[in-house]
């Protein structure tokens, strides 16, 4: 990163999604159910919308539960 080149995670743990500059969410679900590209943005664009399950559960992790 401090080179100027990208780094790409496919990561599930929230907090490493929680510190991540850009988010891609696949979904809608898993395997044959998901494939899309359902979600674009910041953490906290995707914690504020609580568009996707992703976003969901990583709200609950930065914010608490509801």
């Amino acid at each position: 990163v401090e080179g100027g080149k990208s780094v790409i995670v496919i990561e599930h743990h929230q907090a490493v999604m929680a510190h991540a500059d850009w988010i891609i969410d696949l979904g809608p679900g898993a395997g044959h159910e998901g494939g899309m590209v359902v979600f674009e943005g910041t953490p906290a664009e995707l914690v504020a919308s609580r568009s996707t399950l992703t976003g969901e559960h990583l709200a609950e992790f930065v914010e608490g539960p509801r």
